[in-house]
């Protein structure tokens, strides 16, 4: 019989276990239903939605804290605060932005433990290593989870407050900022290369976006999606992403933006408005930011800008779409007449009777 201890490993883990988990995994998840007063399909269900592998019906998976979670889930929905049909949503949004915070942590946590090892300033890091700097992180990154979480919470208590329609409806601006030939780029890059573009990438994106009060909707590789309330702070993060961005050694970028009616669901945005500021990424030469008729329009008049339609084209889900390119107007102009009869007929064009920019039918 193994001596307590003669697996520093195992110990390891069973440490983990009740340090992340709240206890030991004692319990199978048809345990789990039963003790939590849920029937198993259910709780099968919230765990794939929550982004967890199944585990065998034979398989002590699960500890005290999970028993615990379920109860409290049923209690919020008996409440009325969670509705039985947005459960799974609800988990499923939960689970997808917490997995990619644990996988950035995780990576933080095996930094500190490989940290000096490589210049060979100390030992490989033990299992006890592990769970002592597990120990001593934890609390302070549970801390400033919760303090950003309910920051974010009092970012948007004007909105709820204010709304005088569907909470989950809006008028926004709808931003694409996409990297231009990132997939031939990366081909050639190491794993951390790439891995240090990324981050530069989401962190100038992150700093550019919340100075002009937009919002990050979400980042996936080479592009990031945000949504701003206004189309001067639309613009403008549309115009500084890529200056802010640009060096030599990295891919350029493009903006596509548009404005009107947004729905808000569980953190994402989904509209007409967002395949259209997506359709005018596509179009938009690298380091230029292209706006919808709408944003062209709400721009109108405001002197810091160029505003300037182009060639209309026809793209998926769009007939003769017309592309407005946005420019800061430079001070001091050569030819203030010239610009100023630009300026006219870029009127006569927003003047015209919208045909273009609405989906094909």
């Amino acid at each position: 019989m193994d001596e307590p201890g003669a697996d520093p490993a195992a110990d390891a883990r069973e440490a983990l276990d009740r340090l992340l988990l709240g206890g030991p995994r004692r319990y199978t998840r048809l345990q789990v239903a039963e003790l939590a007063g849920m029937l198993p399909e259910r709780t099968q269900r919230l765990w794939r939605a929550l982004g967890f592998p199944d585990a065998a019906d034979d398989d002590p998976a699960f500890t005290d804290a999970d028993v615990e979670a379920l109860d409290v889930l049923s209690r919020l929905i008996d409440s009325g605060f969670v509705g039985p049909e947005t459960e799974a949503s609800i988990a499923r949004a939960i689970g997808q932005s917490l997995s990619r915070l644990a996988d950035w942590q995780t990576d933080m946590l095996a930094d500190v433990l490989t940290r000096g090892v490589a210049e060979g300033d100390r030992k490989p890091a033990s299992a006890d290593d592990a769970v002592e700097a597990a120990r001593v992180l934890l609390p302070r990154l549970r801390h400033v989870q919760n303090y950003v979480w309910r920051r974010h919470l009092a970012a948007n208590a004007d909105r709820l407050l204010a709304a005088t329609g569907p909470g989950d409806r809006r008028e926004l601006a709808v931003g694409f900022a996409d990297l231009v030939g990132y997939t031939s780029r990366s081909r050639g890059m190491g794993g951390r290369e790439l891995g240090a573009m990324v981050e530069d990438f989401e962190s100038i994106a992150a700093e550019v976006i919340a100075r002009h009060h937009g919002r990050v909707v979400k980042t996936v590789g080479d592009g990031v999606l945000f949504t701003a309330a206004g189309a001067v702070d639309a613009v403008e993060i549309g115009l500084q992403l890529p200056e802010a961005w640009d060096a030599e050694e990295r891919p350029p970028l493009r903006v596509g933006a548009a404005y009107g009616a947004v729905l808000t669901r569980l953190g994402d945005v989904y509209s007409p408005v967002v395949n259209l500021a997506s359709r005018l990424t596509s179009l938009a030469r690298p380091g230029t930011t292209l706006v919808d008729r709408e944003l062209a329009q709400r721009l109108r008049g405001l002197s810091d800008y160029r505003v300037r339609p182009l060639r209309r084209v026809s793209v998926r889900g769009y007939d003769h779409l017309q592309p407005w390119l946005v420019r800061r107007r430079p001070a001091g102009e050569d030819d203030i007449a010239f610009e100023a009869m630009l300026d006219e007929l870029a009127d006569d064009v927003l003047g015209e009777p919208e045909d273009g920019d609405t989906p094909a039918s």
